[in-house]
């Protein structure tokens, strides 16, 4: 009898499973964008209607966020303990719940609340489902998988645009029922999730060997090996990522998120208004065109990370959003055609590098502390888009239009800085290597690793 040829799992060409992973993950995405992209039009009405000041439009705007950031940091914790799969399928329990019982919703402060157990639902699923599908996919095709999430991300934002134009005109109550039918998708994604086996690289890292490798033949079949995920135990403390091994990668993980998706919830939860300030109107057609925009970012930023430096796009990216918000800033209502070229420029840079949120991340923490790792640096990440969201009402109150653009412009820079210090290089890796390769120091340099997993 021949011995049979095997192949590890991380070498394995994209198959069926895969992809349904894929699709189940990136659900939380899909009901991520669209929940966050109604929120915008239900405001509109719930405004006038409960009289909120620019203090309770902020909170409410910015309150899946905090939900967000409470869910990524406990139950990506939780996860590198009881397992992924549990908290894959508790998390959007909570999120069809959350998000139906905002239709019944009386006050500012119930339907905040709702919105923050909305969060917590997708922040948890944030920090699982990119360990996940890291954990499942083979290293060629990781960047394409966890990048694609932005264009999901970006499809759920454009469909809760058309629902808000479709909807928002159809009486008093229309909010009630643009909030609410985000229930329908997660309740879709819930019920298919059912079933999903345990990633197997936690079991193998918890000892459970035999269930491991049943999961990885019972998925990819029997000539299919897990053999690279044997190593010392990690310790699952949060201040595990702050030891000397991996202080530099948290950083880095958390602050390059951070300073990349506070421009981003800022300007696109209040959309309506800055154009507004700006001079430019926004209808169906400026909608669909600024739809178009983010979907075409969001593509091209998949191509960009499989071809090109990930650390050499998220640097120029950075850059070239910093420029645009810093010149738009400057430029006189009185041309409006200038105003629109560096608003299209940022939108596309934006959709298309925010591929990578959903890459570094993943790739830069062992198993054990996979999930932990991916939470903290979302948790981060939410916490000042809670922040950037909550605040924006008042900023352009206080500081005018211009001030609140050099302001977000300068946090760009800030990320732009983070990155050429930190930013590892990690496309073509192995998941292992990926975790283990070198951090840089604060002058950009590699250096090496502290001893031990």
């Amino acid at each position: 009898m021949t011995q049979q040829h095997t192949i590890r799992m991380d070498d394995i060409p994209l198959n069926r499973f895969h992809l349904k992973i894929a699709g189940l993950t990136f659900g939380a995405h899909l009901t991520d964008g669209y929940a966050l992209g109604v929120i915008g039009f239900a405001l509109a009405q719930i405004s006038p209607q409960m009289g909120l000041t620019p203090f309770w439009e902020g909170l409410i705007g910015s309150s899946a966020l905090i939900g967000l950031f409470l869910g990524s940091l406990v139950l990506g914790w939780v996860s590198d303990y009881i397992g992924r799969q549990k908290i894959f399928t508790l998390s959007f329990v909570i999120i069809t719940l959350a998000s139906f019982l905002q239709f019944f919703v009386t006050s500012p402060e119930q339907l905040f609340w709702l919105r923050v157990l909305v969060g917590i639902g997708l922040g948890g699923d944030y920090s699982v489902g990119h360990t996940m599908l890291a954990e499942f996919a083979p290293r060629k095709h990781r960047g394409m998988l966890l990048g694609s999430f932005s264009v999901i991300w970006t499809l759920g934002y454009i469909s809760a645009s058309f629902m808000g134009h479709l909807l928002i005109g159809y009486g008093d109550d229309a909010w009630r029922w643009l909030l609410a039918s985000a229930s329908l998708p997660a309740l879709l994604i819930m019920l298919m999730r059912i079933g999903t086996p345990e990633s197997p690289r936690w079991l193998m890292r918890k000892g459970r060997i035999k269930e491991a490798h049943q999961v990885v033949r019972r998925c990819f079949g029997d000539s299919v090996v897990l053999h690279d995920e044997i190593a010392q135990e990690t310790s699952r403390h949060l201040r595990t990522l702050f030891s000397a091994r991996y202080w530099r990668r948290t950083a880095f993980n958390s602050l390059f998120f951070v300073c990349l998706v506070m421009p981003y919830f800022a300007i696109y939860t209040f959309l309506p208004s800055i154009l507004g300030i700006m001079g430019l109107a926004q209808d169906f057609a400026s909608d669909l065109l600024l739809n178009g925009l983010l979907m075409l970012g969001a593509l091209i930023g998949i191509g960009l990370t499989i071809f090109c430096s990930r650390r050499g796009f998220l640097i120029s990216s950075f850059f070239i959003l910093a420029i645009c918000l810093g010149t738009l800033a400057f430029v006189p209502e009185s041309q409006p055609g200038a105003m629109l070229l560096l608003f299209a420029v940022f939108t596309l840079t934006i959709s298309a590098v925010s591929n990578l949120v959903g890459v570094f991340p993943a790739e830069s923490f062992p198993t054990d502390i996979r999930s932990l790792g991916v939470g903290f640096a979302t948790a981060m990440s939410r916490l000042g888009s809670a922040i950037s969201t909550g605040l924006l009402p008042l900023a352009l109150l206080w500081l005018g239009l211009q001030n609140t653009m050099l302001l977000l412009a300068g946090v760009l820079l800030l990320g732009g800085v983070v990155s050429v210090m930190w930013a590892p290089e990690t496309k073509g890796l192995t998941l292992v290597n990926a975790s283990q390769v070198k951090a840089r120091n604060g002058h950009g340099q590699q250096v090496a690793p502290s001893q031990g997993h």
